[in-house]
């Protein structure tokens, strides 16, 4: 059946009617889109491995997604679950120890001094030291526990970010194929263009943050190592992996860190105080993740997604404080890739050419045989 074709002030209005209805889904439901988008990072940062297997071995892309999947969920899932029990027992040993030093502390402050012929009494500091110990160390034990019940509770939108992983693992390639179809034929070659050049910027900034890890991890193995802190291979490589979590995550690794010394003191100097060492740790950690923060990564994001340092350092700040960890974490790569698609939609708008130059490292994926519009990218491409 032939139908008239709609006018173009038609086509424009149901365009922008279905932009601003977007827009309007997308506000209503923001809530929930943080699960979401937690998956589909999380998704980002395996899918190469899904990638390697596909490409080099004879699994199919659903087998690989499975195994890779599985085998992630061990780590988030089944690590965790077999340390909190232990994680919960230090914390009372910890918790337990600091009560100990404390009473000592009251104890001594209670019972009158006598220096140089005076006697002194400490009766008040005593007192305001017990109101302390009743305040916040009794209920530490307790909050703990609470803590733990509350992230039980959030164990449904867990699941959901499960389920999400998955799905995005798995059909990735028919969703990108699909929205790419959706455009006319003429256009779909510089539209996989810009996607693989959204892809570029991704990929660079996963690079980026296993170098820092990587560089994150070996210096506070160093720094442990030289104060002498037990297990300081494994400490290391803890706050080398949690520097993915912007500032929660190293947070995590010196409290680890803190707790050992506390535990254990130093094997170099055995006889210096335990609460010494840990100031030694916390001290040590402030200045690491100084360097870190202020200088390091705005050094290698920057240079990852090709961004000037300081823009990549106030992103950041910023970010953190509107959204938080995930802004934080997420902000040097959207902001990039934000900045491709307006250089892009620009240059159209401008009737020049869709990319200033042709970047070998993107047309190098784009197939000679598929290089005309409705091209798709070889096997295992994603």
């Amino acid at each position: 059946m032939n139908t008239k074709p709609w006018s173009l002030p038609t086509r424009y209005l149901v365009l922008g009617l279905l932009i601003l209805l977007g827009a309007i889904g997308l506000w209503y439901i923001r809530t929930v889109l943080q699960p979401l988008i937690i998956a589909a990072f999380i998704a980002y940062l395996i899918t190469p491995i899904v990638n390697y297997l596909d490409r080099k071995t004879k699994l199919s892309r659903r087998a690989a997604v499975n195994l890779v999947f599985f085998i992630t969920i061990i780590f988030v899932v089944g690590i965790p679950a077999t340390m909190t029990s232990l994680f919960f027992a230090e914390i009372q040993r910890i918790i337990s120890d600091i009560t100990n030093v404390i009473n000592q502390v009251i104890g001594w402050l209670a019972s009158p001094h006598s220096f140089a012929g005076n006697t002194f009494s400490f009766g008040q500091a005593a007192e305001q030291l017990i109101q302390f110990r009743s305040s916040m160390l009794a209920p530490l034990t307790e909050n703990a526990f609470k803590l733990l019940e509350q992230t039980s509770l959030g164990a449904l939108w867990f699941v959901v970010v499960l389920v999400a992983i998955y799905f995005f693992l798995s059909h990735w390639p028919n969703l990108r194929d699909g929205f790419i179809a959706s455009f006319p034929s003429d256009y779909q070659a510089e539209i996989w263009q810009l996607y693989l050049r959204i892809r570029a910027v991704w990929m660079n900034y996963l690079r980026g943050q296993i170098l820092l890890m990587l560089i994150v991890g070996v210096v506070f193995t160093v720094a442990w190592f030289i104060i002498g802190i037990p297990g300081a291979l494994v400490l290391g490589l803890a706050a080398g992996l949690f520097t993915l979590i912007p500032d929660v995550g190293p947070f995590l690794a010196v409290v680890l860190a803190a707790s050992v010394a506390l535990l254990e003191g130093s094997t170099w100097w055995p006889s210096f105080p335990h609460l010494g060492v840990v100031l030694v740790v916390a001290s040590v950690y402030l200045v690491l993740i100084g360097i870190k923060n202020f200088w390091l990564r705005p050094l290698i994001m920057g240079r990852s997604v090709h961004m000037p340092e300081a823009l990549v350092f106030i992103c950041i700040i910023l970010a953190t404080v509107l959204w938080g960890i995930l802004g934080a974490l997420l902000v040097i790569p959207a902001v990039v890739s934000l900045a491709v698609i307006f250089n892009y939609l620009r240059r159209r708008a401008l009737g020049m050419a869709p990319f200033a130059d042709p970047d070998p490292e993107i047309t190098k994926h784009l197939p000679r045989s598929k290089s005309r519009p409705g091209a798709v990218p070889p096997k295992g491409k994603a």
